[in-house]
């Protein structure tokens, strides 16, 4: 498996697949090529079917620091690629084809990035198991010890999580006219009354924030990053637990998400949305297990759930902004966290979890595969097409 550190990227929103992976291709072409003038871009897949919703050709002008980019688009494409060619005068550069993968994580061609690298041996949870079985060791030891460097990186992911809440939080007023939507987050903030209500607020504030294209953290996309942020916010802000033990959280929800990219997908436009909340409330749920000190056993049935009960879960944000149904539902996903790691809790000394992990990962995978093109994040149908009418 590749490093966890990769499904905490930091970058700008609205979306990990529509702009921080163009965002990243676009980067490394220009420190290749700085010299160029113009820029020809080529989008296929989801991309160029939600790119206008995504902010995807505003984010890569950003980035090439170029008025001239000429966009072009493929719509029958099932990958979401990104051909670039740069021009300086009348030459022409090499053109480099991209993909975005989902989370931010992209692979290039003609240029090695690094997402390829492999970390871990272990592809899958119960290979996990077996290795901390065979050296008598837990799985905090076991992640920190292929990735030493994961706890300073997680140090900045969360004070980016605290700052997207905290800006959620003081901005009021219209985020997208298109859609008629208003923030609220501010609001549901000032009226919460217990911990459920002061999340959902969060929840808000961080996804409200990622639609308008604030700096962002992925966790494991921008599409459903407001049940982790909103979990670590609140365990942060109104528990007051330290930082390094928000960090221990992170690092497990990622193995959990990990094995998940590693044999499914994490990406909407591949797998729908059960593929990017589902597998934030499978990561939260894990989190939050595992900050009840539950067993080995007890967290995996927390992360089961949470994918168990998002299995068939569509993608099809209306006009392609990730606003609906996508805020509304983060919200309500870091409450289903909850209620997982609670359950398994109560079942821990009642009955076995029938169901394991991987198989549902692989049930989610094959779920993902049956789903129609119309529901994986092309806004050709579902919502969408019902808000048409």
């Amino acid at each position: 498996m590749k490093a966890i550190k990769q499904l905490y990227r930091i970058g700008y929103g609205p979306s990990s697949s529509h702009t921080i992976g163009p965002y990243r291709i676009a980067q490394y072409y220009k420190k290749e090529f700085p010299e160029c003038d113009r820029y020809q871009v080529l989008l296929g897949g989801s991309l160029a079917l939600t790119a206008k919703g995504h902010g995807t050709m505003d984010i890569i002008r950003r980035v090439l620091e170029c008025e001239d980019v000429s966009f072009s688009f493929v719509n029958d494409s099932s990958q979401n690629n990104m051909d670039i060619t740069g021009f300086k005068g009348t030459k022409q550069e090499m053109t480099w084809h991209g993909l975005s993968l989902g989370g931010g994580a992209i692979h290039i061609a003609e240029y090695d990035v690094g997402d390829d690298k492999e970390i871990y041996a272990e592809n899958s949870f119960d290979e996990i198991k077996r290795y901390l079985q065979e050296h008598d060791t837990d799985l905090l030891t076991y992640i920190y010890s292929h990735e030493p460097d994961l706890k300073s990186h997680l140090y900045e992911c969360l004070d980016v999580m605290y700052r997207t809440v905290e800006n959620g939080l003081r901005k009021e007023g219209l985020l997208n006219e298109s859609l008629k939507y208003y923030r609220i987050a501010k609001k549901l903030n000032e009226s919460a009354k217990d911990r459920d209500d002061r999340l959902v607020a969060y929840s808000y504030a961080a996804c409200e924030e990622n639609a308008s294209g604030g700096l962002m953290c992925t966790a494991p996309t921008l599409g459903s990053c407001g049940i982790l942020i909103s979990l670590m916010y609140y365990l942060h802000k109104d528990e007051n637990i330290p930082e390094e033990h928000l960090c221990d959280m992170l690092a497990i929800a990622g193995l959990f998400g990990n094995c998940i990219k590693q044999n499914a997908t994490i990406a909407g436009s591949i797998g729908g949305c059960q593929a990017e909340v589902g597998t934030a409330c499978a990561m939260a749920a894990a989190a939050i297990a595992f900050h009840s000190k539950a067993s080995l056993r007890t967290i995996e049935y927390a992360a089961e759930m949470g994918i168990e009960h998002c299995l068939g879960l569509t993608c099809d944000p209306v006009l392609g902004y990730v606003i609906i149904p996508c805020i509304e539902r983060n919200a309500m996903y870091i409450l289903r966290a909850l209620d997982c790691a609670n359950l398994a809790l109560k079942f821990k000394n009642i009955k076995e979890n029938v169901i394991s992990f991987d198989s549902v990962v692989k049930v989610m995978n094959y779920t993902g595969n049956k789903l129609a093109v119309e529901l994986k994040e092309t806004s050709l149908g579902g919502l969408s097409l019902e808000y048409h009418k």
